[in-house]
């Protein structure tokens, strides 16, 4: 248990046994790395173009109301598109409490019943995301604002990566429940 910050860098994520599910894995690793890239990229852009709106306003009382929505749009990008590949290193919070406290053969139980109800929640709110993308996508749905761009790309985006984070979740069951290594697993949530 780390109650600190964390010095090394982050152990690979680990590969599944079954030879189908690394591949599928290893796949989900290869879109997680080019995702985590663009989120980088939209991150640095979303810093610039906020920055640029606050110059233009304070320096030359230009209001520009396009920032805020492309801002947000590339926000909620940068965090549904990276929540997979956080997953893959479990490196979302979780509460460790209990498991010093448990044996390794019950806290294995506990992880797996931990990441089996998170699939399901995530499978849940991707399957809803996917509703919200298609009623926004066929209705013409836009934003209240004066640009009005339309709504099905934050919920297309949304949609896409809780199905990576669904995904990426399924593997983490499957391979916890089809793994030949020992019930003694000291991985961490």
């Amino acid at each position: 248990m780390s109650h600190g910050f964390d010095l090394e860098p982050a152990l690979k994520p680990p590969v599944p046994d079954n030879p189908k599910l690394a591949s599928v894995s290893r796949l989900l690793d290869c879109i997680n790395s080019l995702l985590l890239k663009l989120s980088m990229c939209a991150l640095v852009l979303t810093a610039l173009i906020l920055t640029y709106s606050v110059v233009t306003r304070y320096f030359f009382k230009v209001a520009t109301d396009w920032q805020d929505e492309a801002s947000v749009f590339m926000l909620v990008g940068v965090t549904f598109f990276c929540t997979a590949y956080v997953q893959s290193y479990r490196g979302h919070i979780g509460i460790e409490a209990l498991s010093s406290l448990l044996s390794r053969r019950v806290n294995a139980v506990r992880l797996f019943i931990v990441d089996f109800m998170s699939f399901l929640f995530c499978a849940f709110f991707s399957w809803k995301s996917w509703t919200l993308f298609h009623e926004a996508y066929v209705d013409g749905q836009t934003t209240s604002s004066t640009l009005a761009p339309p709504l099905w790309i934050p919920y297309g985006i949304m949609a896409f990566g809780m199905s990576l984070l669904t995904l990426q979740l399924l593997i983490q069951v499957l391979a916890r429940a089809t793994n030949k290594r020992s019930t003694g697993e000291t991985e961490s949530e």
